[in-house]
């Protein structure tokens, strides 16, 4: 992708009116400095959406959603950050020039557009013969009417109609001045070869007599058609695809996604069907959080599609057994792709299209709520049920079982999982967890379950790797211990059963981390608000806090990250500011920035009226400072004091380190106490 400049980079940024674009997707309403709004990724009542003009940037208090305008685009879109950038120029009339391209690079990019804009003319011509012509009205329409779809449907997909003629599209597009090459390259017209494979020089349409969907990318450019025959032909595929070409790449569409990725974001659930007209039904009778794969097999590039926009996925089974089994190893994907993965199934000999046809809107809506269940239930009562009474295919069965169990990076679920799985089929859970370790050994990969690859689940951020060991509840012999750790089970020399002594000494480290990242966070959250306002004559909040902390003050990697890129800021001779550094092109920095210069609350006017004051650190900047430092300064002198105690417990220690630690420890000690003091947390002896 084509690199843009940064100094075009912070021209957008700097003219792009946050304001101005969320409120082409939401109703703002202004209630004190901000303004609010429903969030547009989640369902809501009350609005928890928060835009704030002045930092240029929003914040959802109900999902999290945070940052810039930039962000904002990429998630309300499902876009990359250079897309982004592309759509805020476009907004806004700024022409990017972007980097130039070698004479190979702009050919292979003319190539590409050219193909974009003859799918795009097909698809307008299709849907022109669809409504004006007498073919395209009785037959095409004729069938699409029948299966209960409307007008407004037929638009929203741009669904259309390809007249049983040979060469209709060729002559018509030629005419119209589209070059043959791109109609080949595209798959809309195929050239006939001799039984030596010579090019006869005859060429005729991939699509005849059919009625066409158009199948869109995430921007809504057409890259390809699905078509139905309405000929009753044994001999012909009722479905016919356009084929693999430089723009249109079936691992990575699904179809309908373009249409359903806002109602996905906002439902917080992709409901997956199979077939176009499952789509095209559901979306109509309300459901418009609906996609397909349109007939293929689930692929890892779909399920990152998916993820975008929601964690939580529906399957909706037909019901029909044989269909449902070949598709669990695509549903066991979904799980590995980190997805929560639920299943619909509909009785048997219907599916979606034709279950939402014959119950109605509404009842569908409430079978689906109803008969919703999560993946590894539903797995589990499938095979088990199939091998109820033989021993052989039980054992079968639960391997898997175990084998999806396997795909879920999370630990928590792994573990209920198998409870649940153990209750079902009346086996002892530590049975299961020892076969259940087994399959995820990288030296011995799990059985394939239906077929499928064997991967022992992706173990969350581990890239691929086996999902770690399941801990037992009984104690672990030491070779036991030694194997899990191995596997990331536990650290190694944790014994599985910690004694209570072990457990206190792990939550207050936990809880010491927690304060360390409590302070960290204040220090950073003056920094970012109130970089520019003076403690001082001619001294920053910047200069102040960064004169006062050492050059790496923080033990957290990411407040760390922002700290440096303030302190450069600074040095550079620019003051850090939220609306900036709320732009990085780093997702993380931009989300911690927003969390820190957003605040839920304002402090009423009403309360000045009444004369209630309470501290501003706004109009007291110095004090806020002063304390954010010397809490952190104490942290830091409490987690130095824990160290050397813990050092005092270990065997074998000689007179001078012991009599180095011991004054160490007094010198802490009194330290403590006097940041105590002045912070005000001293309790009096004898209180």
């Amino acid at each position: 992708m084509a690199r843009i400049p940064k100094e075009l980079v912070d021209q957008i940024i700097q003219t792009a009116d946050i304001v101005e674009v969320v409120g082409d997707f939401v109703q703002l309403k202004r209630k004190g400095q901000n303004l609010w709004a429903p969030c547009p990724f989640h369902n809501e009542k009350s609005p928890s959406f928060s835009v704030n003009p002045a930092k240029g940037l929003y914040k959802c208090f109900g999902c999290g959603k945070a940052g810039g305008v930039v962000q904002f685009v990429m998630d309300v879109e499902g876009t990359s950050y250079v897309e982004a950038l592309k759509y805020l120029a476009k907004k806004y009339a700024i022409t990017i020039q972007e980097e130039e391209k070698t004479p190979q690079q702009q050919q292979e990019q003319n190539e590409r557009d050219s193909q974009f804009i003859v799918s795009n003319w097909t698809k307008d011509h299709y849907h022109r013969l669809l409504q004006n012509t007498e073919e395209g009205m009785s037959v095409g329409y004729g069938y699409l009417k029948e299966r209960g779809l409307n007008l407004a449907t037929i638009q929203t997909f741009e669904l259309g109609y390809s007249l049983d003629q040979w060469d209709d599209l060729l002559k018509s597009a030629t005419a119209a001045g589209y070059e043959l090459k791109y109609l080949e390259k595209t798959g809309l017209v195929v050239k006939r070869e001799d039984d030596q494979g010579h090019d006869t020089g005859r060429r005729y349409d991939r699509f005849r007599g059919r009625v066409m969907f158009p199948i869109h990318n995430i921007s809504g450019r057409v890259v390809g058609f699905g078509a139905r025959t309405l000929k009753r032909d044994d001999k012909m595929a009722k479905y016919l695809n356009s084929p693999e070409s430089e723009i249109y790449h079936k691992s990575d569409v699904l179809y309908g996604l373009f249409q359903a990725r806002q109602a996905i974001r906002q439902e917080e659930v992709c409901y997956l069907v199979e077939g176009y007209l499952d789509v095209l039904s559901l979306y109509q009778g309300g459901i418009k959080n609906v996609v397909a794969s349109s007939g293929t097999s689930l692929t890892e590039g779909q399920i990152r599609l998916i993820k975008r926009y929601s964690d939580n996925v529906t399957v909706l089974y037909d019901g029909d057994a044989a269909g449902i089994k070949a598709s669990l190893r695509g549903t066991d994907l979904l799980l590995e792709g980190g997805l929560n993965v639920r299943v619909v199934l509909f009785p048997d000999g219907d599916d979606p299209d034709s279950y939402i046809r014959k119950v109605g809107d509404q009842r569908f809506a409430e079978y689906i709520e109803q008969q919703s269940q999560d993946f590894i239930t539903f797995k589990t009562t499938l095979v088990a049920r199939d091998a109820a009474g033989d021993p052989v295919k039980k054992a079968e069965a639960i391997r898997q079982v175990l084998t999806s169990i396997a795909k879920v990076p999370d630990a928590i679920k792994r573990q209920v999982f198998l409870q649940q799985t153990s209750a079902a089929f009346g086996i002892d859970e530590q049975v299961l967890i020892t076969e259940y370790n087994k399959l995820v050994k990288p030296a011995g990969a799990p059985r394939p379950a239906e077929g499928g690859a064997p991967s022992g689940g992706n173990g969350g951020s581990s890239g691929g790797r086996p999902a770690p060991p399941v801990a037992a509840t009984r104690a672990l012999t030491a070779e036991e211990e030694a194997e899990a750790a191995m596997y990331g089970a536990f650290e190694p020399g944790a014994p599985a059963a910690a004694s209570p002594a072990a457990s206190t000494e792990a939550d207050e480290d936990v809880a010491q981390v927690d304060l360390l990242k409590t302070c960290e966070r204040e220090v950073l959250r003056l920094l970012v608000l109130y970089a520019a306002r003076e403690v001082d004559t001619d001294v920053s909040v910047a200069q102040y806090l960064l004169g006062q902390l050492e050059e790496e003050p923080f033990k957290t990697p990411l407040y760390a990250e922002l700290w440096a890129l303030c302190r450069e800021e600074l040095l550079a001779g620019r003051f850090p500011e939220a609306r900036q550094l709320g732009q990085h092109q780093r997702a993380d920095i931009r989300l911690l920035v927003s969390d820190l210069a957003t605040e839920r609350y304002d402090i009423s006017p009403n309360w000045r009226v009444k004369e209630i004051y309470v501290f501003n650190e706004v109009d007291l900047p110095k004090v806020a400072c002063d304390n954010a430092v010397l809490r952190l300064n104490k942290c830091h002198v409490q987690r130095e004091l824990n160290r050397r105690l813990e050092t005092l417990r270990q065997p074998l220690l000689d007179d001078a380190e012991l009599f180095e630690n011991l004054r160490a420890i007094k010198d802490l000690k009194q330290l403590d106490n006097q940041l105590a003091a002045l912070l005000g947390t001293v309790i009096p002896r004898g209180a």
